[in-house]
């Protein structure tokens, strides 16, 4: 168990403590904020960032997550006080990835088919969060910071005497099953179903499961780190509010054994000896922080006139390209909402897109599909595929009486990609796979008559 739990010491644009879900963790709130922290007062140095000396004895490290000459806007790095520095470990050595794979993604040719996928199950077998990841699909390159890796972890056991970190990108973690206890260098998060949580890359963490079983799904960006989208015409507020994201207070673990510490770099896991925790930060400041959100503060936006908007209303996070308006990849959610649009087919409609979709479903029922996409499955409509309702929903919602309806047991999202998303070699070979998700289109029948009506 760590030795000290975090005392927060005061953070800028933050002050007091955030409790989410009955955890009784202490969180600092804020988006992006200059954050400080420290589990032992007295040990963040006052007026400067690397004192000849720190208190208690501690080593002065800064992890940067842009360079250093990013413009302040976006520019992210963390001071870190800690027992030990980072570099004080055994030399990495290679380890099997199992199942994780990464760019590129060319393992098997990718098909211009819909896809889905039934719920990957639990392991019989002892499994953590790193034994546990299972690569879907993903594009783009690690070495040019572009693309994403989609990712559905399974996992029945904690990480107890492995760390992970990863190069690569930073992991947006969606849990569908199973809440878990995230420790990261900067202090604890505990996530649930319903929430998400963002570790940026290079970040020490340990995952132990709450629950007896885990499953959730991982969009690993390669790109530019996750920032809020722009409202445009929206105007000041709305979607996710900056205030509702939490980030950790200093906790640290002064323990000493015989540990591991798995890296992803580019593409491959690796693994060193250490010995003894790298979870070992005493105090910490800055902008480059581990974060949790919980969807259900999403302040949805919808018609009250008529058609459907685009998804791109439904955006939380967004990591943006070199070109203008178009993501490497959007983190989309499609939560609980009313639905009041007159004279309109209120589901999704039939769509082609440039954009390359992976969806998944957190709880409840997808409004665009009657049945076979259910929680913990995951579908893929990639650049040009055809997709929209299924035939049984189009019936349904072309006759329904439009009076309000509010969609209350539902929590689906998306990542969105600019890059065709590749399947791997698993995902289209494993019996999760629906080879039959063709036929809930085949219903659809002509319904033309030339003489109108």
């Amino acid at each position: 168990m760590p030795k000290a739990i975090a005392t927060n010491a005061g953070a800028a644009n933050a002050r007091g403590r955030a409790k989410t879900l009955g955890s009784s963790l202490p969180y600092q709130s804020g988006f992006g904020n200059e954050f400080a922290s420290e589990a032992v007062e007295g040990v963040l140095p006052r007026g400067q960032n690397s004192p000849q000396k720190v208190a208690h004895g501690l080593y002065t490290e800064q992890l940067s997550g842009t360079a250093f000459t990013a413009p302040r806007v976006v520019n992210r790095r963390t001071w870190l006080y800690r027992i030990r520095p980072s570099v004080a470990h055994k030399p990495f050595e290679p380890i099997s990835p199992k199942r994780l794979r990464s760019a590129p993604f060319d393992e098997v040719p990718t098909p211009p088919n819909q896809l889905r996928w039934m719920p990957i199950p639990i392991p019989s077998e002892p499994t953590d969060f790193i034994d546990g990841l299972i690569t879907m699909a993903g594009n783009g390159n690690t070495h040019t910071h572009s693309g994403v890796g989609i990712h559905i972890y399974v996992a029945n056991a904690s990480m107890t005497d492995r760390f992970f970190y990863n190069a690569d990108g930073e992991m947006l973690i969606v849990p569908q099953m199973g809440r878990l206890l995230l420790r990261t260098e900067m202090g604890l998060l505990e996530v649930a179903p319903g929430e998400i949580a963002v570790i940026q890359r290079g970040i020490r963490f340990r995952v132990e499961l709450l629950q007896e079983e885990a499953r959730g799904y991982i969009c690993e960006n390669y790109g530019a780190l996750f920032r809020l989208p722009d409202l445009g015409p929206i105007g000041a507020n709305g979607l996710a509010n900056p205030r509702d994201f939490l980030a950790p207070t200093a906790a640290f673990e002064d323990r000493e054994a015989d540990y591991r510490i798995v890296s992803k770099f580019q593409g491959r896991l690796w693994a060193a000896q250490i010995d003894h925790s790298p979870l070992n930060v005493v105090a910490w400041h800055g902008n480059y922080v581990p974060y949790k959100y919980d969807l259900a503060n999403f302040n949805c936006i919808n018609t009250v006139t008529f058609d459907h908007p685009d998804p791109s209303i439904y955006t939380v996070l967004t990591s943006p390209s070199e070109i203008p308006g178009t993501a490497n990849v959007d983190f989309v959610i499609f939560p609980p909402r009313w639905m009041v649009s007159e004279h309109t087919f209120r589901p999704p409609w039939f769509h082609r897109n440039f954009m390359n979709e992976f969806m998944g479903l957190i709880r409840g029922e997808y409004d665009a599909k009657a049945e076979g996409f259910v929680p913990g499955g995951a579908s893929l409509h990639n650049c040009m595929a055809g997709h929209g309702p299924d035939a049984e929903t189009f019936e349904k919602a072309s006759k329904a009486e439009l009076k309000p309806v509010y969609l209350g047991d539902t929590m689906a999202f998306m990542f969105e990609t600019r890059f065709v998303c590749q399947p791997t070699k698993f995902a289209l070979e494993t019996s999760q796979l629906d080879h039959q998700y063709f036929e809930c289109w085949q219903g659809l029948r002509k319904k033309f008559k030339q003489s109108g009506g």
